[in-house]
């Protein structure tokens, strides 16, 4: 599964980094994280570190394969 994760903002490198297995890409004044997540613990994974991280989550969904 493929899956899309949008953060308000303009990460840094440094934040960039903490995702090392997911791409980004900035648009419209948020980041978008997007990558493969093998099952439901990485993605609650994820969603925990951006949490950790103080990232605030605007919209996150599976993209088709």
């Amino acid at each position: 599964m493929r899956y899309e994760i949008r953060v308000d903002g303009h990460l840094s490198e440094t934040l960039t980094e903490a995702f090392p297995e997911l791409g980004h890409v900035v648009m419209a004044g948020q980041t978008v994280l997007f990558g493969p997540v093998v099952d439901e613990a990485q993605l609650y994974g994820l969603l925990a570190r951006c949490q950790s991280l103080g990232l605030r989550v605007v919209e996150m969904r599976q993209l088709p394969e």
